[in-house]
């Protein structure tokens, strides 16, 4: 069966949609830095609380999942490629900050995505 771009757009853009669980470990704002040439990812910790919610650890006030939010970052990862950059978070730090695999395959996901459209030029949104 062939599949057309858009049918594989529809399947992602539906999955993307679906309930996941936060990771405890923290989570991370992807984004390309153009000039040097490299994807970047800052990490922040958080706690989860008893609705699921993420939680700033300081304040125990839910993270909002839109728009600015004021926060110091824990770690920066950079790396020229999507190799690279999982390679520096999930087999350089003593203790990975990411600690739900789906959590690691979305983040594989994602650092491709940002490699093809710092290759190819293009805007990178992290999904």
């Amino acid at each position: 069966m062939e599949r057309t771009l858009e049918d594989l757009t529809a399947i992602d853009d539906k999955l993307s949609k679906r309930h996941i669980d936060l990771d405890p470990g923290g989570y991370f704002i992807i984004y390309l830095d153009r000039e040097a040439g490299l994807i970047c990812a800052k990490h922040y910790t958080n706690a989860i609380d008893d609705r699921g919610l993420a939680v700033d650890p300081e304040t125990g006030k839910p993270i909002p999942a839109r728009g600015k939010v004021q926060r110091t970052s824990t770690t920066l990862y950079r790396g020229r490629t999507a190799k690279e950059i999982c390679i520096e978070i999930f087999e350089q730090e003593q203790t990975c900050p990411v600690t739900y695999l789906d959590h690691a395959a979305y983040l594989g996901r994602e650092f491709v995505r940002a490699e093809i459209a710092l290759v190819n030029g293009q805007e990178y949104v992290q999904d």
